[in-house]
């Protein structure tokens, strides 16, 4: 996980001498993760890199399909980029301290996310239930037109 800001140079993976890398687009075949989003990630400093060919394409090792796969699990728990980063700069910058407490207080922050638009979503089945109680008769034929002030239906 290369932590660094847009202007500092990539930090590199000192890995095997001629150890394999991969480009960006290699990485994204065998991850199944799109080359935008890999992109994204490797900006954010969530993937460790392998450095810059000569020619300036991104590199990478076997390491940074580790990376894309935490990244990916996180997301589909339903973390943040923001909360993915964040947990991404404890565990990096202090590396005695168990990230594990850190991940569930980010889970429960999820949690607490999804109760809220399960809630909305509960209460927005309710308003169409109302709606559909109040307005059987609408429903069943063409209501709606017979209300329209310019269907010529509304008798007037």
């Amino acid at each position: 996980m290369d932590r660094r800001s847009a202007a500092e140079p990539a930090v590199t993976w000192a890995g095997d001498a001629g150890a394999e890398v991969m480009t960006i687009g290699e990485l994204s075949r065998r991850s199944g993760v799109p080359v935008r989003a890999l992109r994204r990630y490797a900006d954010m400093g969530l993937i460790y890199s392998a450095g810059r060919s000569p020619a300036g394409y991104r590199l990478f090792g076997e390491p940074a399909l580790w990376c894309v796969q935490v990244v990916t699990g996180l997301r589909a728990l339903g973390l943040t980029d923001a909360e993915i980063s964040q947990l991404a700069d404890i565990y990096l910058r202090a590396p005695g301290e168990p990230i594990g407490p850190h991940l569930a207080g980010r889970l429960r922050d999820v949690r607490a996310r999804l109760d809220e638009r399960i809630a909305g979503l509960q209460e927005l089945r309710r308003r169409i239930e109302d709606f559909e109680a109040g307005h059987a008769a609408e429903l069943a034929g063409d209501g709606f037109r017979a209300q329209d002030p310019l269907s010529g239906a509304a008798g007037g």
